[in-house]
């Protein structure tokens, strides 16, 4: 693939249409939970020059939404958790979070989703605000008629389904569905996705025995689980086919789903390493224009993370930057698609399959 550090000209010298970038947009996160992190100035530039066209910010940091103006870059922003209460309990708070941080900004950032809440739990005290606070945030959007453009939703993670496999029996666990049918029916009504973080590695992590690894790394050779007439090559595709299944379950409404977060470490934990982080990484990016076998059309995905944060705990959250904190890259691949060919060159017709 190619070189990130080819001069930026080159990239307008060629029309590059290549399936992973094409169909689906790769983004990422930029987490900022780190005191070695570069300004945000430096990081918005390290997107464009890495040719990364969406990010995930968690908090409207000031800072960052100045530094994405007129940058092209489309943004999944975040509201934290804690502010979901005072945006739930009061729409004027809602509308005045929303003239701050979006419509302070809009056009020139390019906003597409505002995640309502990031894996808030269910049955924790905040979970009663989650729905209040994202049709507050929606109200907000449509007044100024841009209800089409920016999507609002919330981020959920992969405890919250009690059956995954097979991945057609997909099912949200009993003690979840009464937070979680009301936020479904909102999505259908808004036409927004559900946004889900979905990270093979802590599955195969915590049961090696029953996961293979090169399922987990996209490069199993054959099909390792055929359920109905969906076979399944990697464990990516049937956690998210599972969340697919488990929304069609429910019988409310066709909600599409982003995925929010997904990522390897590569130091501090059971799987960890530098080469099964490279490898995930890149076959993901590979892959996910092609869909899944329940839903074969793009899907859009966001890596975690863009940095190395040395502030996050456990050891392994602190390891799965694409970057090292002093803007090195950690691995080969790039993020658009482009490949080398030998007289440097870029060819521009190359299908980027999954090495399986």
């Amino acid at each position: 693939m190619a070189s990130l550090a080819t001069p930026l000209f080159l990239l307008g010298l060629f029309t590059i249409n290549l399936i992973p970038m094409a169909d689906a947009q790769i983004g990422v996160c930029y987490g900022m939970m780190g005191n070695n992190l570069p300004p945000a100035n430096e990081v918005i530039d390290l997107y464009k020059a890495n040719n990364i066209k969406r990010m995930r910010l968690y908090d409207p940091n000031q800072n960052a939404l100045n530094a994405l103006r007129n940058s092209g870059i489309e943004v999944l922003l975040g509201v934290p958790n804690s502010d979901l209460q005072s945006l739930a309990t009061n729409a004027d708070n809602a509308r005045q979070w929303v003239q701050k941080n979006v419509l302070n900004f809009w056009p020139s950032v390019k906003f597409k989703i505002i995640a309502v809440g990031n894996e808030v739990s269910p049955v924790g005290g905040s979970a009663q605000y989650v729905l209040p606070a994202t049709q507050n945030i929606y109200q907000a959007i449509r007044a100024q008629g841009l209800h089409d453009q920016i999507k609002v939703s919330t981020a959920i993670d992969t405890t919250l389904i009690g059956t995954s496999f097979p991945p057609s029996k997909g099912s949200f666990r009993g003690d979840v569905r009464s937070y979680l049918d009301p936020i479904i029916g909102y999505l259908v009504y808004a036409g927004a996705p559900l946004l889900v973080n979905i990270y093979p590695y802590f599955s195969y992590a915590g049961n090696p025995r029953d996961i293979s690894l090169p399922y987990a790394l996209f490069t199993s050779p054959n099909v390792m689980v055929q359920d109905g007439q969906y076979g399944y090559q990697n464990l990516f595709d049937a956690m998210l086919d599972s969340v697919f299944a488990a929304l069609d379950n429910t019988g409310i409404g066709w909600v599409n789903i982003v995925v929010s977060e997904t990522g390897w470490p590569s130091d501090g934990g059971a799987g960890t390493s530098y080469d099964n982080a490279r490898i995930y990484l890149d076959n993901l990016i590979r892959h996910v224009g092609k869909g899944t076998p329940r839903r074969p059309w793009a899907v859009d995905t966001y890596i975690f993370a863009m940095f190395d944060e040395n502030q996050k705990s456990p050891e392994l959250e602190k390891h799965f930057g694409v970057f090292y904190p002093n803007k090195q890259k950690k691995y080969p691949f790039g993020f658009g698609g482009e490949r080398k060919i030998a007289d440097g060159t870029f060819n521009a017709t190359t299908s980027l399959k999954s090495d399986m």
